[in-house]
């Protein structure tokens, strides 16, 4: 099922929030951060958060994803799109699927997750692996990735000698090699 959405993206302080909140107040909605940055608290400086934005309608615009970790948390992609798919599914069974969230930010990457609809494997990092991996050379990195998962080679950019190592990575952690998704909604935005 498809379900509409606003995105408003850009720069830092370009204007974003203030539109958001007109939309949203408009609209009836509610604002969804796509930003990196934002989900830590404390970070306020620097991270354009204008909380005090939210609140010069009435009533206030509930907004998600900002604050939600303490900085000394890891927080990876994976993470961000499990639990901005949860706040959308709350916020949709709240309000239907005839309004529609806004999504606002600046980090690409973490639109591009939920409009796209990555399929993030949920592999722990693994040091020691990874150290050791990264001993190796590129092409022989490549050639065990087609080995242990072709799926996985097939879409990793086999030219980053990172991302190759995490492929693996993924690829090893599973005995089966088959590669753990994500659980993704129903519903596409």
């Amino acid at each position: 099922m498809e379900w509409p959405c606003i995105v408003i993206a850009g720069p830092t302080a370009t204007g974003k929030t203030a539109l958001a909140v007109d939309v949203a107040h408009a609209l009836g909605s509610e604002i969804f951060s796509m930003d990196s940055r934002q989900v830590y608290r404390g970070l306020d400086l620097g991270t354009g958060k204008d909380l005090e934005e939210y609140q010069r309608v009435t009533p206030a615009i509930p907004y998600h994803l900002i604050d939600i970790v303490e900085p000394s948390e890891v927080y990876s992609l994976f993470r961000f799109q499990a639990d901005c798919y949860a706040a959308l599914e709350e916020f949709r069974k709240k309000k239907g699927n005839n309004t529609p969230p806004i999504l606002v930010g600046g980090t690409g990457l973490y639109l591009e997750a939920i409009l796209k609809r990555y399929d993030i494997a949920q592999v722990p990092e693994n040091p020691a692996l990874r150290a050791e991996l990264s001993e190796r050379n590129l092409e022989d990195l490549t050639l065990e990735l087609g080995v242990r998962s072709p799926e996985l080679r097939d879409r990793t950019d086999l030219s980053n000698k990172r991302r190759v190592v995490r492929a693996l990575e993924i690829a090893l952690s599973q005995p089966t090699g088959e590669i753990p998704r994500s659980r993704l909604p129903e519903w596409t935005l």
